[in-house]
């Protein structure tokens, strides 16, 4: 059966990266304070979104400006990864031979490896805390299928025990060479809400490959209602009035939502990525880092008061018994004392003092030996007697 290996931990992440002086860089990194914890980011996206790339990039950047993260990765089926990791999902889970054992496709094998991966994240929680003073950032390289971390019971795990413990920002990597249709633009934001929804954490779209096409074209479309629907006129699909009408639904998602245009080829946009990270993380700390200890002192009420019923229930069971000492009241032995004695009630009277200590004991048992021993003498005499007189014959006429 596969099993989950623990998580190792590789020490070489902490060390440089080649080609760290990354284009369009510049300026400090900001709220790098060593006693600060440390910042997770969440990396999601649609499959050839440039997740990956755009990791490979930032890790660079940070580097650069002498600020190594943690990275992390969980795409158990990636062959290789840009970056250095300081955890591997695949150092603990193989990919193939889960799919091998379970006969699973590709996002079958995908799932199962993250499930199993999960059952072990506490190992990596330990590795974090350990490591919180010497890094500003966690990134977290997720799965190329974007549902299968957004949908499944160990992305849940995985997003709340880093957000229990850490502040967390969820970065939506999204194409915007692929994004010029208004038709594809909305699918996508309408995916964005969902996971923004589905996570309820401090939130930030990271519009990619901007050096192939501008983002403004997409901004201008959040923030000015006319200017998409004279894009979405264009269109003649049939999903176009649907798209319409979802397009007033999420003006108010617009509202609120960061949006940060960035490179992961030329490192365009990553200075300002950060400024938006560090104001998304003052966020946690402000709105939703009171709802997840809410959240939890819940939780733990509600535990305890499950226990409190389960043991009034073995009470019950048990029936009443008086804790309570009393020195003037009666010895009144119920199933509890029965339980917990286990027969010390005897050796404690016999240990007791007594008026009959004083009498031989032995003297005593040999005359009711004597008494008894004549007594059966007695009766086997009778009884032979008794025999003897039935077998006799009877005498002459």
């Amino acid at each position: 059966m596969a099993e989950a290996a623990p998580p190792a931990e590789n020490r070489e992440g902490s060390a440089g990266v080649p080609g760290a002086s990354a284009p369009g860089g510049g300026g400090g990194v900001p709220g790098a304070a060593a006693g600060d914890r440390p910042v997770c980011l969440l990396v999601l996206g649609m499959a050839g979104s440039g997740k990956t790339t755009f990791v490979q990039r930032l890790t660079a950047h940070l580097h650069s400006h002498t600020c190594p993260p943690y990275v992390i990765n969980l795409d158990p089926a990636v062959h290789s990864v840009p970056f250095p990791a300081n955890i591997d999902i695949r150092d603990t889970v193989n990919y193939k031979q889960v799919m091998q054992q379970y006969g699973l496709g590709p996002n079958g094998g995908i799932v199962t490896a993250l499930n199993l991966f999960a059952t072990r994240f506490d190992q990596v929680m330990q590795f974090l805390e350990k490591k919180q003073q010497n890094h500003r950032f966690v990134l977290i390289d997720t799965p190329g299928q974007i549902e299968v971390f957004t949908w499944s019971a160990s992305g849940t795990i995985i997003t709340e025990a880093l957000a229990s413990s850490f502040p967390c920002v969820v970065l939506y990597v999204m194409d915007t060479s692929r994004s010029v249709s208004p038709v594809t633009f909305m699918s996508n934001m309408l995916y964005a809400c969902s996971i923004l929804y589905k996570t309820k954490l401090p939130f930030i779209v990271v519009m990619n490959k901007t050096d192939i096409i501008d983002h403004r074209f997409a901004v201008d479309w959040m923030q000015d209602f006319e200017v998409f629907q004279d894009a979405l006129n264009q269109e003649t699909s049939y999903v176009s009035n649907l798209t319409r009408s979802m397009s007033l639904v999420l003006d108010q998602f617009y509202a609120d939502l960061r949006v940060v245009g960035v490179s992961a080829v030329t490192g365009s946009g990553l200075d300002e990525l950060l400024v938006q990270v560090e104001d998304a993380a003052a966020e946690y700390d402000r709105d939703y880092r009171p709802e997840y200890e809410r959240l939890r002192r819940e939780l733990a009420e509600a535990r305890c008061q499950k226990q409190n019923e389960q043991l009034e229930r073995l009470q019950k069971d048990l029936g009443e018994v008086d804790m309570r000492s009393n020195t003037h009241s009666e010895d009144v032995s119920g199933p509890s004392d029965l339980i917990m004695t286990r027969g010390n009630h005897d050796d404690q009277e016999d240990e007791e003092d007594s008026d009959t200590d004083d009498i031989d004991h032995s003297v005593t048992e040999d005359s009711k030996e004597d008494v008894s021993f004549g007594t059966f003498l007695k009766e086997r005499r009778e009884v032979i007697e008794a025999r003897g007189r039935r077998s006799a014959p009877p005498p002459d006429p």
